[in-house]
């Protein structure tokens, strides 16, 4: 074992940060983590806790924590209080080399963010390099264990998780019948998670509990003044989203019990008799992304008294739920919704349900009658809004700008935005359409600002094609090279084509075709590989040259004389 020790110091005295094999390392890291996820699904605690020690003091780990904080993080040029924002390739290894457990943790440094569309501010503390590097290591090492023992449908801050899965969860739990919702927000959830709770939920004892309360305790530095924090997980931390779906772990679990003690006739079905425990639970529908949630059911008094439930079960985190941003609603009537609007928001779309023809709805084969209802998500007003206010921010800041320098900037703003709600029904109704027409007047009124005369603005636009007038910049031979997209111009869709994450699944229970297929990479595989898994949708592609297959005749009985024919 010495000899183990000695030869793995010196490796890491002589390996250089540009030299490192990258694709060893994770995958390294990702079959500890497998075999941690593996070891809690089967509920072998003890083996699990050996494992992660293993990870956590693993040499490819840190070097992976390193690397994150110093240079896949978006925030690695952040400094905290130690005023380091970045590091050089041999600092980067002695900063690898240096982290360890200690228990004691510096102050996080106090950021104030405005809010999207609001005058408040948010307020971030940014941990420093080193405690940065460290929680990165600790959620590497605790990931796979809450992956496996997390709820089904939580989507927030998770691997293999995104927006898109809880929405189009949205819509497969209304697609038969409209329901009540309960739409509802927990208020500062960050900031007022309570310390001991958050402890006892995660079940870690010794040195990594003293080393998650000093994170939770270290306190922020704001305006050169030390505060205090008694509550809450700072917002900045690397390892704060895991510990708030942590905190918040459990919540659906609670309203799935509730959900079989429902009498027969307010679940909805329509079965005469439906005492099963199973159908109860199915007849309620929660998804969470983070500290928003919501609740679908089709009794109106099952909603109110969950909604009581969850107030209760979130005290004894300390949490509470923020009345301005909860409410009951359905997505088909607007008389039954308490402000007499039909629909809900979450996540930035618009949910709600229309009356329809009997021309314009299909047979729904569950209810084995016609449906009555249209499913529209659209994304909501606010969104919409502030999407437009970027881009007229943008026009006016970029006035006296070159052409190709202002569409580089708003074809980023309008590649992110519609990516987003690709999956939605944004092109049916005309929402895209709109906002290509609301730029086209906000580019007129630039092209007017920069041109002499009123037709001299005309030189900014030019046909393309079979005659598409488009925003963009011709080169010497009089070719356009740079254009401004149109919203949903690149991933056109609609609202049925995305396909949720499956169940329970997660990145760590090693199914290399599945998460292969559906992220395009894993650390398991190489690129080709997992770009060709995509492509093909995780099947065999088709064989297009097939050799025939010999047929064998025997003449007279005799098997050495046969004849040779194809099918």
């Amino acid at each position: 074992m010495n000899i183990v020790k000695i030869d793995s110091v010196e490796k890491q005295n002589t390996v250089t940060w540009d030299n490192i094999n990258w694709r060893k390392v994770e995958r390294c890291v990702f079959k500890l983590q497998k075999r941690i996820y593996k070891a809690v699904r089967c509920g072998n605690v003890k083996l699990a806790r050996k494992l992660q020690k293993t990870l956590r003091r693993s040499w490819n780990n840190k070097l992976l924590a390193v690397r994150a904080v110093t240079q896949d993080n978006r925030g690695k040029k952040t400094a905290g209080v130690d005023g380091v924002t970045s590091l050089k390739p041999e600092k980067r290894l002695s900063l690898a080399k240096n982290l360890k457990i200690t228990g004691k943790s510096f102050p996080t440094r106090r950021v104030w963010i405005p809010k999207p569309g609001k005058d408040e501010k948010r307020p971030l503390g940014i941990p420093t390099m080193y405690d940065r590097a460290l929680q990165v290591v600790f959620k590497n090492t605790i990931e796979p264990e809450w992956e496996a023992r997390s709820d089904p449908n939580s989507y927030g801050f998770r691997p293999g998780r995104k927006a898109q899965d809880a929405i189009c969860q949205i819509k497969l739990s209304i697609q038969h019948k409209p329901k009540y919702v309960l739409d509802a927000d927990i208020a500062k959830c960050f900031d007022k998670i309570d310390h001991q709770a958050l402890l006892r939920k995660t079940g870690y004892k010794g040195s990594i509990r003293r080393l998650f309360r000093a994170w939770l305790r270290a306190g922020v530095i704001d305006s050169k003044q030390f505060l205090e924090t008694e509550e809450g997980t700072p917002q900045g931390g690397v390892i704060s989203p895991l510990l708030a779906n942590i905190a918040l772990h459990g919540i659906e679990e609670i309203v799935k019990k509730f959900a079989e003690t429902i009498p027969p006739e307010m679940t909805g079905f329509n079965k005469p008799n439906c005492y099963s425990k199973t159908d109860k639970r199915k007849s309620l529908t929660f998804i969470r992304y983070a500290d928003d949630f919501v609740i679908l059911h089709n009794n109106k008094k099952v909603i109110l008294q969950i909604k009581a439930i969850i107030s209760e079960w979130l005290k004894e985190v300390g949490l509470e739920l923020k009345p301005e941003k909860t409410r009951i609603a359905h997505t088909l009537l607007s008389s039954e919704s308490e402000d007499n609007i039909a629909g809900f928001d979450f996540l930035g779309y618009n949910v709600r349900q229309f009356p329809a023809g009997k021309y314009k709805t299909g047979m729904d084969r569950q209810q084995k009658e016609r449906k009555n209802f249209i499913t529209i998500l659209t994304p909501n007003n606010k969104s919409i809004t502030r999407h437009y206010d970027t881009i007229k921010e943008k026009c006016q800041k970029f006035g006296s700008a070159p052409q190709q320098k202002l569409i580089k900037e708003l074809n980023q703003i309008i590649r992110g935005w519609s990516n987003y709600y690709t999956f939605s029904d944004a092109a049916t109704v005309g929402i895209f359409s709109k906002l290509d027409n609301l730029t086209y007047l906000r580019l007129r009124r630039w092209a007017k600002r920069k041109s002499v005369t009123g037709n001299d603005c005309r030189k900014y636009w030019h046909t393309v094609g079979k005659g598409d007038w488009v925003f963009g910049v011709k080169n010497g031979k009089g070719e356009v090279w740079m254009r401004l997209l149109n919203h949903g111009e690149e991933h056109g869709a609609s609202s049925t084509d995305y396909v949720k994450v499956k169940g329970d699944k997660s990145p760590y229970d090693g199914d290399l075709v599945y998460w292969s297929s559906r992220l395009g990479r894993h650390p398991e595989l190489s690129k080709t590989k997992t770009t060709l898994l995509k492509k093909q949708k995780g099947k065999c592609a088709p064989q297009r040259f097939i050799l025939p297959r010999p047929r064998y005749t025997y003449n007279g009985g005799r098997p050495h004389n046969t004849q040779v024919t194809w099918w």
